[in-house]
């Protein structure tokens, strides 16, 4: 099976033998609350889903990532992954305990460092803009304090959740299911909406040449006009139930917050994917993008920078998908034979949302009808609170 980003798959969730002795010592430690964030990026650390991380970044792999796309020992890495002090100041060697808002312990990290940064080079580095607007610069204001804390993470207990907890798979629980099925060869698919009519196309392309589909939708932090991801579980278990191969397709949530970081998120999620165990990865128009900060293919254009064996999976690129009038299907400029753009039917994610805010029903060309139902339940049920 594909070996997890860097060479192995990373566990820092405790082991037995040391639940007691790290319990009674979270109980006793300083305490620091995670946000809604935080709180994602340390499930994935303790799965190993962010291999090779084995906690939050100190400052040489912060400088490296944001200048360079590598962590400081070179290996290709694209994204922070920090935890805000919020006004902590800590020695090195000191161990915090780590809760969520609600204030449950979810485990500890061993602090190696705390140091400031400046959150318009991170800004600028990792998204491309310092741009008030834009909701990852929005994030990186709203920590307030100027100062992150890094340090190897011991995890001692999961996130809880109140839906899709069976499809809640760690990467070590995903390979064992490939391997399961027999499957060698997996591409995965990322998304944050409903899978629509083109969605559906570019999935069954990539089937076409792999063994299996993992369709792994993100379920962490959104932008607020974002369909919940409650109601995008239901659009995706009808769709497998009527329109899809069940024998060669699975469904797994991805835990991971958005960063809308363009380019480089889809690396992000390439290499995450990997960790998973899938071998091919699916990189569409705009992936990961926001408003106009990105250009349409530069998620594309970006995997050309790295070599294939310093990225390790296999990126699948699809032009923009959509309904072909004369040929009464779902194609690309690629394989149709429509000349203008009368004979084409193209809808984004955006497009729907603003139709169900308006009451309208999106076309059967875009979305399938067990779709559309859940989703106009899903924008009357929420009018009526």
């Amino acid at each position: 099976m594909i070996p997890a980003h860097g060479g192995r798959l990373i566990d820092r969730m405790v082991p037995d033998a040391r639940r007691a002795e790290l319990e009674a010592l979270a109980a006793k430690s300083p305490r620091l609350v995670l946000n809604s964030r935080e709180v994602s990026d340390l499930e994935m650390l303790g799965t190993g889903a962010m291999s090779p991380l084995e906690g939050f970044m100190g400052q040489a792999d912060l400088d490296s990532v944001v200048t360079d796309c590598r962590l400081a020992n070179g290996i290709v890495w694209p994204l922070p992954v920090t935890l805000s002090a919020k006004g902590g100041t800590w020695a090195p060697g000191t161990w915090v305990t780590l809760a969520d808002e609600a204030g449950h312990v979810l485990g500890l990290i061993e602090v190696s460092e705390v140091y400031a940064y400046d959150r318009d080079k991170e800004a600028q580095g990792a998204l491309g803009t310092a741009d008030k607007a834009h909701p990852g610069v929005q994030y990186l204001d709203s920590l307030g304090d100027s100062k992150y804390v890094g340090g190897t993470v011991h995890v001692l207990a999961l996130p809880q959740y109140d839906f899709a907890n069976d499809r809640r798979l760690t990467p070590r629980e995903t390979r064992v299911l490939f391997k399961a099925k027999g499957w060698k060869t997996v591409v995965a698919f990322q998304t944050r909406n409903p899978i629509h009519r083109a969605h559906e196309y570019l999935t069954k392309c990539a089937l076409e040449i792999v063994d299996g589909l993992l369709i792994h939708p993100l379920v962490g932090d959104t932008k607020g006009d974002d369909i919940p991801a409650k109601v995008r579980m239901d659009c995706y278990n009808a769709l497998l139930a009527k329109y899809y191969p069940t024998e060669r397709v699975a469904l797994a949530v991805y835990p991971q917050a958005m960063r809308y970081a363009g380019p480089r998120e889809a690396i992000f999620h390439a290499l995450l994917r990997k960790n998973y165990g899938c071998t091919h990865f699916i990189v569409g128009r705009d992936h990961a993008g926001v408003g106009s900060y990105y250009g349409t293919y530069d998620a594309q254009k970006i995997f050309e920078n790295f070599s294939t064996a310093e990225i390790g999976i296999e990126p699948l690129m699809f032009e923009h998908a959509f309904w072909d009038k004369k040929a009464g299907a779902m194609a690309s400029d690629k394989t149709s034979a429509a000349k203008g753009p009368e004979d084409k039917i193209f809808l984004s994610g955006t497009k729907v949302r603003d139709m169900l805010r308006n009451g309208e029903r999106p076309p059967v060309e875009f979305t399938r009808p067990e779709v559309a139902d859940i989703l106009i339940a899903s924008m009357a049920s929420k009018a009526s609170v």
